[in-house]
């Protein structure tokens, strides 16, 4: 943490979260107009109004680091009723329109992921820093072009998921730097529902189950054992038509199963599999999985992630000299995964830095490509990108 960073920064990052998920619609209390107060608020644009917006806006809208001053989408009426909602003042139909309009600084990027790298591009040409869900572009070249850019232009840019912001990830890794589980071996992660219904994105060129899915896994296992050296996949669609809410029927073009593995050097070895025809009792929302969906074994000891990492309950922890199973880091300190936006624009305003880089997030969509030409070649493929690790918090 930054050392200009005080503990009440801390308090107030749980304060808004807490606010955010309490409040919902009611941005306009007096509870919500004091925690909102700042020396200092960064003028934000939100564009993409559709379903990922209704977990950003209470948290943007809370924090006392944003003001809200524009919304946009490709269909307006969703715009306009998000806008009314949030008490933003101004709302547009596309993003020329937007760069056009009332001024801001901050870009938050909800749309379809097929979008992101037009959008991502378009916001710093335009000179606006940008917080993008996940991916941050369709491919390596293209992420690294946007990096150039950003640097060039003294902005900054990230991506979602922030998996290794929460303070089970950080136990974790802790747990590892410290040697407790020996001689570290091998891991495995999943993730899986039975496929999102409201958009054909999911299941076209650009989507697929990678991106959307394993991609928290994917954060959080190079985010603990390193940036992956090597990959090989298998890839299937199992599901090849899918009927859509008010789409009809619709052809799958992109994988809604896969199987992968990475080799991350020194000998470790992870698997990650997901997929969009995996039953979850949970349904799709999946915050009440209790069991393990992120393991760590080594020579002297276990590691379990109870829960999803973008939702995680705590963390298991045995050892040869402690074999009784304990859990630790049950406290979720303010984290939630719709909280990337905000906490970016904390890094803006106050100079705190992330564990999120966007080095990161290349990493992983570069592991993701990877994935698919192994699939294409029957072949192990090897990666050329990295990021700083290990990470400390």
């Amino acid at each position: 943490m930054n050392s200009r960073h005080t503990d009440s920064h801390v308090l107030n990052r749980r304060a808004f979260t807490k606010a955010a998920l309490l409040a919902g619609a009611a941005v306009a209390s007096d509870a919500a107009a004091a925690l909102a107060e700042s020396p200092k608020r960064i003028r934000t644009g939100v564009i993409g109004c559709g379903s990922v917006s209704h977990s950003y806006l209470p948290v943007l809208a809370q924090c006392p680091y944003v003001e809200l001053v524009s919304l946009c989408d490709i269909r307006p009426e969703r715009a306009r009723n998000q806008a009314e909602r949030f008490k933003v003042a101004h709302h547009y139909p596309h993003i020329e329109a937007m760069l056009a309009g009332e001024p801001f600084d901050f870009l938050v990027d909800l749309t379809d992921m097929q979008e992101h790298e037009h959008l991502n591009r378009q916001a710093l040409v335009a000179g606006k820093h940008v917080w993008s869900e996940k991916p941050i572009a369709n491919s390596l070249q293209a992420g690294q072009e946007l990096l150039r850019l950003a640097a060039e232009k003294k902005l900054r840019l990230w991506g979602a998921p922030i998996t290794v912001q929460s303070p089970q990830f950080a136990f974790m890794a802790r747990t590892l730097a410290q040697g407790a589980l020996g001689r570290v071996a091998a891991a495995h992660a999943h993730y899986g529902h039975e496929g999102p219904n409201w958009s054909p994105f999911f299941y076209e060129k650009g989507g697929g189950s990678m991106p959307d899915l394993m991609v928290y896994n994917l954060t959080t296992l190079t985010g603990l054992l390193g940036p992956v050296k090597h990959v090989a996949a298998m890839l299937s669609i199992v599901t090849p038509e899918r009927d859509l809410t008010g789409k009809g029927r619709i052809k799958v073009t992109e994988e809604d199963n896969a199987m992968v593995l990475l080799d991350h050097g020194r000998g470790v070895i992870s698997h990650v599999q997901s997929g969009f025809n995996y039953f979850n009792p949970h349904g799709h929302d999946g915050s009440g999985e209790r069991q393990h969906t992120v393991t760590i074994v080594g020579s002297g000891g276990f590691l379990g992630l109870v829960g999803y990492d973008w939702a995680p309950q705590g963390v298991d922890l045995a050892t040869q000299k402690q074999p009784q199973m304990k859990r630790h880091a049950t406290d979720a300190e303010g984290y939630i995964w719709q909280q990337g936006a905000a906490l970016a624009a904390e890094c803006l305003v106050t100079g705190r830095e992330l564990l999120v880089t966007p080095e990161q997030a290349l990493h992983v969509l570069e592991i993701i490509t990877a994935a698919r030409k192994s699939q294409e070649t029957g072949q192990r493929i090897a990666l050329t990108s990295a990021f700083r690790w290990p990470m400390a918090r």
